[in-house]
């Protein structure tokens, strides 16, 4: 006797496997160096994700905004339990350990993750892909690799910029527009709360993000199949993936690298 009880769930783990087939696949060609066999491929693709698809600017500038909103929201908040010169150490971590990883983690996913889905795609509704394979390139390598490759080589500066744009913000805030307390008091506490620790768990944070959803943009692009229809579901499924592992992420890597120990040495 058949039964059609738990197929959604085999055809969902069935779906996950595959993806992390691919993801394995993809890191794979680049450990093993297979990916530089293309690396004419790999210049191009850190080149556009730098100077020419405008993802630099977005990621910086969204990053600059929460900045700015995290700024007025500590002030605010340290002045109300009459703590004003901690508002420093507010924007110190929230910066460093929350805020810029999720900026920089959004807007990748929406920007460059989302392009990969229509990019290749398209190549794969077209056939471009099966014509890949019968010149005998590898096309995950070709596609996804090269991609995967010429984001790390780009992804680590535009974290820092990010990073440095927030903590720009957030001064701007509260020492200039607000006046919660002077530039001195500010930075000194500012400085106090960090460590080269905390940037290195921070950049590893935003580096996993940010690797996960290019993964995801070149998977569910490669994977299409039908017409432009399918590649537009294929873009918003690749949306949803995409929010739902970076706060995955963000919620594992915040345990790991401060759960057992927030490193705040405020109170008794």
């Amino acid at each position: 006797m058949s039964t059609e009880t738990g197929t959604p769930v085999t055809d969902s783990i069935t779906s996950l496997g595959a993806q992390f087939e691919f993801y394995w696949r993809a890191i794979r060609g680049v450990l093993s160096g297979r990916v530089l066999r293309y690396w004419k491929e790999v210049i191009r693709q850190s080149y556009r994700l730098a100077l020419t698809t405008g993802s630099v600017i977005l990621v910086v500038g969204l990053s600059f905004g929460f900045g700015l909103v995290l700024g007025v929201e500590g002030t605010y908040a340290a002045r109300l339990v009459g703590t004003p010169s901690l508002s420093g150490v507010a924007t110190a971590l929230g910066n460093l350990r929350e805020i810029t990883p999720y900026a920089f983690a959004y807007m990748m996913a929406a920007k460059v993750s989302t392009g990969f889905v229509a990019e290749i795609g398209t190549m794969r509704i077209t056939d471009e892909i099966d014509a890949l394979e019968v010149m005998g390139l590898n096309s995950l390598v070709y596609l996804a690799s090269t991609r995967l490759l010429g984001s790390w080589l780009i992804l680590p500066f535009v974290y820092l910029i990010s990073l440095v744009a927030a903590y720009v913000a957030s001064y701007f805030v509260v020492v200039v527009q607000i006046g919660q307390v002077s530039a001195g008091g500010y930075l000194e506490l500012f400085w106090k709360y960090q460590n080269a620790h905390d940037l290195l768990y921070s950049m590893i944070k935003g580096m996993t993000m940010g690797t996960f959803v290019v993964l995801v943009g070149c998977y569910f692009g490669y994977t299409v199949r039908g017409g432009p229809v399918q590649v537009g579901r294929a873009t918003a499924t690749a949306m949803v993936v995409n929010l739902t592992g970076v706060h995955l992420i963000g919620i594992l890597a915040s345990q790991l690298f401060w759960g057992g120990d927030p490193k705040l040495p405020v109170g008794g």
